[in-house]
């Protein structure tokens, strides 16, 4: 039996900005993953605090957001059998300093703020998110 998921990921402005969207996407084909919707998009500050409510209590919440809000991104919906653990896989560990070789934080991230890659945490949180960028 198939456990086909979709996830969400968004290339963060720090990656954009250097250019790194093929090279990611790239990433994700090798791993097996279909890239089913995408489109590169800048949302307003207001946008990423709806998008981030979640972490609103937590201290990084304002610098994350004004950080998401400050350049162009790239939100994907990825696809492939569980997706979400396959994607978080992929992403490596929140600070690239503890990210595993072969990751896409190990690979391109710069810092713990600026790590080049978000995707979903559950399968949940996923489909939140994926609504949140793509509501027909």
């Amino acid at each position: 039996m198939s456990n086909l998921e979709q996830t969400l990921s968004i290339i963060k402005p720090d990656a954009v900005e250097r250019n790194l969207e093929n090279e990611i996407k790239e990433m994700f084909k090798n791993k097996g993953f279909n890239i089913v919707k995408e489109k590169k998009i800048q949302i307003e500050k207001a946008e990423a605090e709806k998008f981030y409510k979640v972490h609103e209590t937590k201290p990084f919440y304002n610098d994350l957001c004004a950080y998401l809000s400050s350049g162009p991104i790239v939100v994907m919906v990825i696809e492939k059998e569980n997706a979400v653990l396959a994607n978080r896989d992929l992403m490596g560990a929140t600070n690239p300093k503890d990210a595993a070789d072969g990751t896409i934080r190990k690979k391109y991230g710069i810092s713990i703020d600026k790590n080049s890659v978000h995707g979903s945490d559950s399968i949940d949180n996923a489909k939140i998110e994926i609504d949140f960028f793509f509501k027909d």
